[in-house]
């Protein structure tokens, strides 16, 4: 069974196991890694659950630097540098948005890697017409330009910001592993030319 159909069926102890679960798969990776980066969060749409999840596991501080959530575009602004002419342009569900969400985790922390999230949980659309599901995925690495992905979920409101949480920690421990973005994402060279 695919990971969204169980997902959907989960009950809150169900949840809680499956973030722990997804917690200590995320220590062990790190722990395989002979480089021992260290991560930031950048979330709007999860509001934390990405970095809670990454604190579940003891001693996660070896490689969780901090996280930043920035729930409003004001923040994501103040705290990050998104440029305010992104949520002009692009909105703050855009590719753009959250590939200058990750640069800036990395530019106010002494993190490696960073994640970022951007998306519409529901349970109504956008305010950019985004559809419900909508979620935006940034990657940045130390030294190298930022990528981003866009997927879609179907579920109620937790079971996307459910679904946004356990991609993001594919996405980290793929990133740990191999120190290149996941072949799906588009580098920001790549997205600006399409």
């Amino acid at each position: 069974m695919q990971k969204s159909n169980l997902i959907t069926q989960m009950t809150i102890k169900d949840e809680n196991a499956h973030l722990a679960l997804l917690s200590y798969e995320l220590k062990e990776t790190w722990e395989k890694c002979q480089k021992k980066l260290k991560i930031a969060t950048a979330e709007s749409l999860t509001g934390g659950m990405i970095a809670s999840t990454i604190s579940m596991a003891p001693g996660s501080s070896r490689y969780f630097d901090r996280s930043f959530v920035v729930y409003n575009n004001e923040a994501k602004h103040e705290m990050l540098g998104v440029n305010k002419s992104v949520f002009d342009l692009y909105t703050e569900v855009s590719g753009q948005c959250v590939m200058e969400m990750a640069s800036g985790a990395l530019e106010h922390s002494h993190a490696d890697i960073a994640v970022s999230v951007s998306g519409v949980a529901g349970p109504d659309l956008g305010g950019d017409g985004n559809p419900v599901g909508t979620v935006w995925f940034g990657l940045g690495v130390k030294g190298k330009k930022p990528a981003c992905l866009c997927k879609h979920f179907a579920g109620n409101r937790e079971q996307i910001r459910l679904l946004t949480v356990n991609n993001a920690f594919d996405f980290l421990k793929k990133i740990i592993l191999s120190d290149c973005y996941p072949a799906d994402f588009l580098s920001q060279d790549q997205f600006q030319s399409n």
